[in-house]
């Protein structure tokens, strides 16, 4: 175990002590002070590395949180008033929403700590701490060690740590593996679970340009919302109650009016979550070449069909957005990536790369009998691996993630079929059935089955078109037969009758659902496609699936390890993993292409430009016009102009959404919300000529709860320094 131990802190001191390559990377905060915070001062930086991760004392760590699980928020008041991207409240703002009172579309800002709303099943999370525990984990750890044994050892001394590092605390813990399983940290955190919507913007703010200029700068997104955290009167987490008061947070930012100009130093605090950048060039390949291309054709079926049904119907545009925002995201950002990623050349430059280290490895005898398997071993993996790797998101995104609603949604009546043909207690079975039928009101009320029926005609076609028959859930491959291909035809039978397209239809099955039930379920071609995709996957795909990515894995390890022995001149930062992380860089324009530069913010000048009543995604609201008319600012300007967005070249991924823009002082001055199209592909190879993270500009938050919206009084509570 020593020598693993000793080759790990090795490889990692020594390569985190290299010259950082100009603002890129993703850094540990516990690690600021003894590796970066001497090039972050000479950049502009004037604070401490205690500034900004400390133990001892309130620090700028304090007011960064995990915003529901995927985004990250800030505490921008002593009363736990929270600032988190439009984006990311999104779906709670969908949720509190209905026709009467759409407050995606119209807004909605609390006159009141009365008028807060409660927002269930979201959480914000805290890190209280971290630790690099790499020996405590590898205790015991031998070279040769059967992988079975060596991931129960691993398991069992995370679980102790774990249990050690929380016991009797009431926080939560954490252990993750960092370069790719070399190096683990301890993370213990502290949740608070009764948050509370006050306001955000309509969507013709907090989403302008919506999917148009999603990825894309220049952005005149006023991409924000406004949430409170609340807690017990003891200051500790505490289930919603009535009593509960606003969380006092050990830390909250300061707001600057003060703005920013080219060159100007920032740092972007936050959770980013997941990157690739020394994956070999067998992987970017599998995912340029042959996953994105294909997924990139399914989503485009499936955004095409919502976007002309919530065009149609504001009440489908009410139900289907939240739906429609998420597949956007990712459909969007692969053909940006894809375009990068040949743009940059990336897959040649690795493979040039490789052929560098198989030499080196080549010249010598005990680096050939070490390392000499991995790149073969990659190539001979990833044949097989991108095979199931498709056909594992190419299912799920038919059948299970707004694909087939319907026939996803029937996935849940497995559990209670199988409940029923094990002759399951009843009394327990009457507790799921009334938990599946209250589950089902969210369902259905963001479900219509006209939209669903002509997804389920696009997707089951493109499911036969694209995978090999072998790929094919067996139920497909029969209903296919029968219908002889026309899922219309198939579609106008089945939606009028299953139980699963109408929510009576449903809640009644459910509720006197018994043994005899079994047999019309079984009739159901929902239901039975469903469990033919859940069974199929589970028992062809998913196995051999995790076996491979466990393949690769151990060869990832291992290929982290040589890379760092091969080139020392690198800087070698650990990959996002949704663990909390500082990206510093500054304020800067790029070329687009040959002609075209971009300055590094957008006013709202840029917003009346885009005017446009007839598109629902650029339909300026009539105060936002009359305050630009009137030049009606207030101290929110800089120099008679109202900025909106602006970019920095900071190293940001997807979970960066919400995080703390900050400047030298450590002043809050941004809102991350996205990054810039051209560089879009940074996630597996970063571009300092074009990686560009896109902020919504502090100061126009402020503009619109204070002039547009007349929740002034928010501001109040804020400390803001002009």
């Amino acid at each position: 175990m020593k020598k693993i131990l000793i080759v790990a802190t090795l490889l990692i001191s020594n390569f985190l002590t290299c010259v950082a390559l100009p603002d890129e990377g993703m850094w540990i905060p516990l690690l600021i002070g003894k590796y970066n915070i001497k090039l972050m001062q000479e950049k502009g930086f004037k604070l401490s590395a205690e500034d900004i991760y400390s133990v001892n004392h309130a620090c700028m760590k304090d007011a960064v949180v995990l915003f529901g699980g995927g985004c990250t928020g800030e505490v921008i008041s002593p009363e736990g008033l929270l600032i988190t991207n439009h984006h990311c409240g999104y779906g709670q703002i969908q949720r509190l929403s209905s026709l009467e009172h759409d407050y995606l579309t119209n807004g909605y800002w609390a006159k009141s700590r009365d008028e807060e709303f409660a927002c269930p099943g979201l959480f914000v999370t805290f890190l209280k701490r971290m630790e690099d525990v790499t020996a405590k984990v590898l205790n015991g750890i031998t070279d040769g060690m059967d992988k079975d044994a060596h991931d129960r050892l691993i398991s069992a001394n995370s679980d102790e740590i774990r249990k050690s590092a929380v016991e009797g605390s009431g926080y939560s813990a954490s252990i993750r593996p960092f370069y790719m399983g070399n190096q683990y940290f301890l993370m213990v955190y502290e949740t608070f679970t009764d948050i509370r919507f006050i306001g955000a913007p309509p969507s013709a703010i907090g989403k302008f340009g919506d999917e148009t200029d999603n990825w894309v700068w220049p952005r005149h997104t006023g991409d924000f919302s406004i949430f409170r955290i609340y807690a017990g009167k003891d200051n500790k987490p505490a289930v919603y109650a009535k009593e509960n008061v606003p969380y006092k947070p050990l830390y909250h930012f300061t707001i600057s009016l003060k703005g920013y100009k080219e060159g100007d130093f920032t740092m972007v605090f936050g959770f980013p979550g997941s990157t690739t950048e020394y994956m070999p060039s067998y992987y970017i390949d599998m995912v340029k070449n042959y996953i994105n291309p294909k997924m990139i054709e399914l989503r485009t079926k499936k955004i095409e069909i919502m976007r002309t049904a919530m065009n149609s119907d504001p009440l489908i545009r009410l139900q289907y957005s939240a739906k429609k925002s998420g597949l956007d995201n990712s459909w969007k950002r692969w053909i940006g990536e894809n375009q990068g990623l040949e743009r940059m050349k990336t897959i040649e430059k690795k493979q040039e790369f490789e052929k560098s280290l198989t030499e080196w490895i080549n010249a010598d005898p005990d680096r050939r009998s070490k390392y000499g398997n991995i790149l073969p071993s990659y190539k001979t993996l990833y044949d097989k691996y991108r095979e199931y790797s498709l056909v594992y998101s190419y299912t799920s995104d038919v059948f299970f993630n707004s694909g087939a609603e319907a026939a996803g949604f029937a996935r849940n009546m497995i559990s209670l079929a199988r409940l029923y043909e094990n002759n399951y207690d009843e009394a327990k079975i009457n507790v799921i059935k009334d938990e599946m039928v209250n589950g089902a009101k969210g369902f259905f009320k963001n479900y219509d089955q006209a939209t669903d029926k002509k997804l389920f005609v696009a997707v089951m076609t493109l499911y036969g078109e694209n995978l090999d028959p072998k790929w094919q859930a067996p139920e497909y491959v029969r209903i296919k037969s029968l219908c002889k291909g026309n899922f219309q035809s198939l579609a106008d039978k089945i939606y009028g009758t299953s139980v699963f397209t109408d929510e009576g239809r449903y809640t009644a099955f459910v509720k006197s659902f018994s043994k005899k039930s079994l047999a019309r379920l079984n009739k159901d071609p929902l239901y039975l496609l469903s469990k033919s995709a859940s069974e199929f996957i589970s028992s062809n795909v998913r196995g051999e699936l995790n076996r491979l990515s466990d393949e690769v894995q151990s060869l990832n390890k291992e290929y982290m390890t040589v890379q760092m022995e091969y080139d020392k001149e690198r800087t070698f930062y650990p990959d996002a993993n949704s663990t909390l992380r500082i990206a510093y860089g500054s304020v800067k324009g790029y070329d687009s292409r040959d002609g075209v530069r971009f300055k590094p913010y957008t006013t709202v000048k840029g917003i009346i430009e885009k005017d446009n009543p007839e598109i629902y995604d650029y339909a300026v609201p009539a105060r936002l016009k009359e305050l630009y008319r009137t030049g009606d600012f207030g101290r929110y300007a800089e120099n008679g102009e109202m900025h909106v967005c602006f970019i920095a070249d900071n190293h940001t991924t997807g979970g960066n959404s919400g995080s703390p823009v900050l400047n030298a002082n450590g002043q809050l001055i941004g809102v991350n919300f996205d990054r810039a199209w051209e560089g879009v592909a940074s996630d597996m190879s970063f571009n300092p000529e074009q990686s560009r993270n896109i902020s919504l500009d502090i100061r126009y938050a402020l503009f619109i709860i204070d002039k547009f919206a007349g929740a002034g009084y928010l501001l109040k509570e804020m400390t803001i320094v002009e």
